[in-house]
């Protein structure tokens, strides 16, 4: 008994000793989580204080997004996604949490490279750090048993690891949105339990490995947005589990896989934007589990077979792009689920299948650019989900079906350039949701003034060069039109006063029909008017007075009707307006003073009894009459008042430049002048300057304007600056003597922005001549790291370069340019902000790539039209074109624009009629499924194309510019989402 009770005491012993050793132990593991964590959360910024309970006064556990182990105080879970937290670096002391499985810091503001040690943690499951600002490499390492990798949407660079191959157990691996280099390793076959695959948006280059073959549970592949070229391995074919095939935004070439047809488990095949070439296989036609078929942007040629009737659950359909011929198979009206059907710029003819629409469940129709015949189809809106109707540059006839008049959920109707005709269905002017409405180029006619226009979302309409007579509407129930174009048509009577409350009017187009009576003032109120051209009619009176005070206006065409007056005085005060036609009216008297008609060609203003004091008009000068004494009076004490402000200019000026220059006379080959702080004065010294550019390593960047070089003052603690070679500007080896251009440095030394790079110096001899600027910070031209910045960082890019346009224009003359607004030559400094050269200019003509077609086109000889198009295009064209740049990725002379002959005609294409993600650089696609930024790039494409619009006179001023980019910025907010969908424009 004894015996007993003694091998009793031992047991309870020894289980009291286990226990407080596993108490200890988990005790300890608490202790050493919760110093862990509080050290990772001194380390971070938590804006929105999501961190605020991680304290003593709380439970481990009960820490915001912290996740325990049953009742123990093991911390397994640590996600704090979407939070808006940030650092500047990814805290390894997370990595000494014991027994965390998961890993979750998406889509917050982490920043600087993932730690060497990032996978030395064993018992990981889950690792998500995408959505942040990490750069660098990937490290080498692995976890046998992780499960989930993702490091998505990062500004992660270098290859991808070999060691990504020993993940065995991953299951989800995602890398796609960085800037990711090399090839696909064969060795990805190793991941053998891979069901999530994605590459995308990367710049990897190589062939796709038929090696993933090998990888039977993948159920996604998304290798969209990079640059892989060759075939597209048969071998993908046996992937038996395959649900989603993404391979968009290549450069692969050959034909589509026939044995695709073996991916019965289907849903979503993405070829688009590629090289591939040859028919679509019949085989294709066996995935009856598809949803989405997207092989647009491709080079697939033959006939579309009827046996598309096997893909009942199709629900999108892009063809567009290609060059497929022969008709629109009539099966494609019996696939019920059928939302999305675009077979748009193909060679497709015949007519539209009679039955479209009335089995369909059509949202989007697009077979515009084709050759196709016959009459719309009656049933196209059956559904009553129809919003987008696009049909133009066919041959279609007939009239449009009572139908679509009743088809309320219409936004977007394209029917331009066809053969349509009669009148248009009394309920066709009264969709509620319409906002773009195109029925141009066609031989509709009727009277449309008789009806009551209901249209209160419309904000685009054109109806020109049709057969509509009768009167023009009196009002298109919209307050938000901003463009109306009515003309070459047989309209008659006046111009409704009414279109003066179109307040957002931007556009007014009533030219070539036949119009009478006199032209409202009411058009006056119209402040954002841009464009007004009411031209070839038989208008009456005379111009209205208030249309001098119209502040955006750019361009009026009055030209071929019986107009008759005096010309307002200041008519072409406001500086926006630069285009004026009033020839072969009946205008007598002088032609005004102001700047529009300074430099106004003859053409504009003949056919007139109007005289002139310039010989550009081409009229007769006018006879001066003598002035009564009043007026002398009035003018000697004008001379007066400007003699004095002469001599304060004078003493001002003096004053100005000893606070501002400082001339080295100290050497007789050598003139060296300083603007601004003192400290360049004293410290930068000739000899400074010419060292700096006689070093080859100094080099910052050659270009056409000469050679621009690194420097550093010698002095203690010297000052860098960069100094700007100019090459010879006389053709004889020495430098321009010119006065003026000298002079006009003297304009550059006056400009201080944050956006624009200050000029501290000039620099010349008799043969040589060099401007010193000041050094931005790590000097990187946009164009090196445009290809890894995000959405947030263009638009500061698009917004600073907005700012410093406005400030050139509003504060300096015309002899002060932005410079070449090129990626090449604008410089990002660390912050991110960028930074302008300006330059003097005797002409407004570039000799760059992104020169205005009136550069182009005009004789550069003529230096009034030179000083015209100076004033009306000051950067902005080549700011629309950057802007296109920074959107797409595109560069000017990019290969892949197609038939289209520069970028702009490019981007205007796809801006009307194609989708967002076609056009948008790549690495910011995950973006645009984020309402705000979807809205942002949408408007900021939109600004682009008015900056470029072919008429200058049109282009929109850089205050106008400003602010519309100011009302674009406002619509933003921080938040994140990830959709692999396409968006329709």
């Amino acid at each position: 008994m004894a015996v007993k009770l003694s091998l009793v005491r031992e047991k309870i012993t020894c289980l009291i000793l286990v226990t407080s050793i596993m108490l200890s132990f988990y005790t300890s593991s608490a202790i050493n989580d919760y110093d862990i964590l509080l050290s990772f959360k001194s380390s971070v910024n938590d804006p929105f204080r999501y961190l605020s309970n991680w304290n003593s006064s709380n439970s481990l556990c009960n820490w915001n997004g912290i996740t325990c182990r049953n009742s123990t105080q093991q911390v397994t879970k640590l996600d704090i996604s979407s939070k808006n937290i940030s650092g500047v670096h990814f805290s390894t002391s997370l990595l000494n949490l014991q027994f965390i499985e998961t890993v979750d810091l998406s889509n917050n503001q982490f920043s600087g490279k993932i730690p060497e040690k990032i996978f030395s943690c064993f018992s990981l499951r889950y690792l998500n750090l995408s959505n942040n600002n990490f750069t660098g490499s990937i490290p080498n390492g692995f976890i046998p048993n992780l499960e989930t990798l993702d490091f998505s949407n990062n500004m992660l660079s270098g290859e991808i690891p070999d060691d990504i191959t020993l993940f065995s157990g991953l299951r989800y691996l995602d890398l796609g949105g960085n800037v990711l280099e090399g090839e696909i390793t064969k060795k990805i076959s190793s991941l053998q339990n891979l069901e999530y695959f994605t590459l995308a948006g990367n710049q990897l280059t190589g062939g796709i490995p038929k090696e993933i073959s090998v990888m039977k549970n993948l159920k996604w592949i998304y290798l969209g947005y990079n640059n892989l070229s060759g075939e597209i391995p048969e071998e993908i074919g046996s992937l038996s589990s395959l649900s989603h095939l993404d391979l968009v935004y290549n450069k692969l070439t050959g034909t589509i896989p026939s044995s695709f047809g073996n991916l019965s488990n289907l849903h979503y095949l993405f070829l688009y934007q590629n090289k591939l070439t040859g028919s679509i296989p019949d085989s294709i036609f066996n995935l009856r589990n598809l949803i989405s078929l997207d092989v647009s942007d491709n080079f697939l040629s033959g006939e579309l077979s009827e046996l598309v009737i096997q893909l009942q659950n199709l629900e999108i359909f892009h063809l567009f792009s290609n060059n497929f011929t022969g008709r629109i198979p009539r099966s494609l009206a019996r696939l019920r689920n059928l939302k999305v059907l675009q077979l748009w710029s193909n060679k497709l003819s015949g007519d539209i299948p009679q039955d479209l629409g009335k089995f369909n469940n059509l949202t989007v129709l697009d077979l515009s650019t084709n050759n196709l015949t016959g009459k719309i189809p009656e049933g196209l809106c059956s559904s009553g989900s129809l919003y987008k109707l696009i049909l133009f540059k066919n041959s279609l006839e007939g009239g449009i079906p009572k139908s679509l008049g009743s088809c309320k959920s219409l936004q977007r109707i394209r029917m331009q350039n066809n053969l349509f005709s009669g009148e248009l269905p009394s309920e066709f002017v009264k969709l509620p949701l319409v906002y773009f409405l195109d029925l141009s180029g066609n031989h509709f006619s009727g009277k449309i003034g008789e009806e009551k226009w209901e249209m209160p979302s419309l904000e685009m309409l054109s109806l020109a060069s049709n057969k509509f007579h009768g009167k023009l509407p009196y009002s298109f129930g919209s307050k938000k039109l901003q463009s109306l174009d009515l003309s070459e048509n047989h309209f008659s009577g006046g111009i409704p006063s009414g279109y003066g409350r179109l307040s957002e009017l931007v556009q007014l187009k009533l030219n070539q029909n036949q119009l009478s009576g006199m032209i409202p003032a009411e058009i006056s109120f119209c402040k954002k008017l841009v464009k007004l051209d009411i031209s070839q009619n038989h208008l009456t009176g005379q111009i209205p007075v208030e249309f001098s005070e119209m502040p955006v206006l750019g361009s009026m065409d009055l030209s071929g009707n019986d107009l008759s007056g005096e010309i307002p005085p200041d008519l072409g005060k406001v500086e926006s307006l630069v285009q004026i036609n009033i020839s072969h009216n009946h205008f007598h008297g002088g032609l005004p003073s102001t700047g529009a008609f300074v430099a106004i060609n003859s053409s504009a203003v003949i056919g007139n009894d109007l005289c002139g004091s310039n010989s550009i008009s081409g009229l007769p000068a006018c006879k001066v009459t003598k002035k009564p004494i009043w007026w002398l009076f009035i003018t000697s004490l004008l001379v007066v008042v400007a003699v004095l402000g002469l001599a304060i200019s004078i003493i001002l000026f003096i004053k100005r430049r000893n606070e501002m220059e400082l001339s080295i006379i100290d050497d007789p080959y050598w003139n060296l002048k300083f603007y601004g702080p003192e400290k360049h004065r004293k410290m930068i010294t000739l000899e400074d300057i010419l060292s700096a550019a006689t070093k080859e390593d100094n080099v910052i960047s050659r270009g056409k304007d000469g050679v621009m070089y690194k420097g550093k003052a010698a002095a203690l603690n010297g000052v860098q600056f960069v100094v700007h070679e100019l090459k010879e500007m006389n053709g004889n080896g020495t430098i321009s003597t010119d006065t003026g251009f000298w002079k006009g440095m003297e304009n550059l030394g006056k400009v201080k922005h944050q956006n624009v790079i200050k000029l501290l110096g000039i620099c010349r001899s008799e043969k040589d001549g060099f401007l010193i600027y000041e050094y931005i910070n790590s000097w990187k031209s946009l164009r090196d790291v445009l290809a890894g910045l995000n959405w947030n960082a263009r638009r500061k890019i698009v917004m600073g370069i907005g700012k410093a346009l406005k400030f050139l224009h509003g504060k300096f003359s015309h002899s002060v340019l932005a410079g070449v607004l090129s990626t090449e030559k604008i410089v990002i400094g660390e912050d991110g902000e960028p930074c302008l050269r300006p330059k003097i200019s005797n002409n407004g003509f570039s000799s760059s790539s992104y020169a205005t077609p009136e550069d182009k086109e005009n004789n550069k000889d003529d230096e009034t039209t030179e000083d015209k198009l100076q004033q009306s295009s000051n950067g902005i064209y080549e700011f629309g074109i950057l802007m296109i740049e920074i959107l797409t990725g595109k560069g000017i002379t990019d290969a892949e624009l197609g038939m289209h002959d520069n970028i702009v005609e490019w981007a205007r294409y796809c801006y009307s009629d194609c989708h967002v993600d076609t056009w948008i650089e790549p690495s910011i696609k995950g973006e645009i499924m984020l309402k705000q930024q979807h809205h942002q790039i949408v408007e900021m494409m939109k600004l682009a194309l008015q900056c470029t619009t072919g008429d200058p006179t049109a282009r929109p001023s850089a205050s106008y510019v400003m602010r519309t980019l100011e009302t674009i910025e406002g619509t933003g907010y921080s938040c994140t989402s990830r959709l692999n969908v396409k968006v329709v424009s």
